[in-house]
């Protein structure tokens, strides 16, 4: 059984600490482009609490939408909650997360970013094994410590030679 009428994943959202820190981040570094934004949205009721599992009395100072090429699209927000913030969650934490952008160009690319102030590379590029192989990967943290990765396999993966599933990225075509 699956969901019916699923198309694919439309867009990610997610918290940042600094909505204009985070706009110029996406824009002028990554190369997205701002659609629209919307709010503030403060609720004296219950609303917040039962929709979003916030606090009730939270605000949502803005929201913002992003288009990144070809790939799910950014809804950004700018939260104030009284019951205070945790910091950014590591990969290994529930709800870890991190965003992976995939280029054309590996070298290119990570050259670029080790370019950008506030951008701290982690590591040194890998090269993957096994099911992976043929992909190149990267991790760096935004300005304001967001975790995301940068990717590139031009030739495939090793695994799409004997699957009858392969996964999607914005590099290859439609199916």
């Amino acid at each position: 059984m699956a969901l019916p009428g699923l198309r694919g994943t439309e867009h990610i959202g997610f918290t940042v600490p600094d909505l204009d820190q985070a706009e110029r981040f996406f824009v002028d570094v990554i190369g997205c482009e701002k659609v629209y934004s919307l709010g503030p949205f403060v609720r004296d009721d219950d609303w917040l609490a039962e929709q979003l599992n916030v606090h009730p009395r939270a605000v949502m100072r803005e929201l913002r939408f992003f288009r990144c090429k070809h790939g799910p699209n950014f809804e950004i927000f700018q939260w104030e909650t009284p019951e205070g913030q945790t910091p950014q969650p590591k990969n290994s934490d529930i709800g870890g997360h991190h965003l992976a952008f995939y280029v054309d160009d590996f070298d290119a690319a990570l050259d670029y970013l080790r370019e950008q102030p506030g951008v701290k590379i982690l590591g040194e590029p890998v090269a993957s094994q096994n099911a992976s192989f043929g992909q190149r990967w990267i991790y760096f943290l935004t300005p304001w410590g967001m975790q995301c990765e940068i990717v590139s396999f031009p030739d495939g993966k090793a695994y799409e030679k004997d699957s009858d599933v392969i996964l999607w990225h914005p590099a290859r075509p439609a199916e």
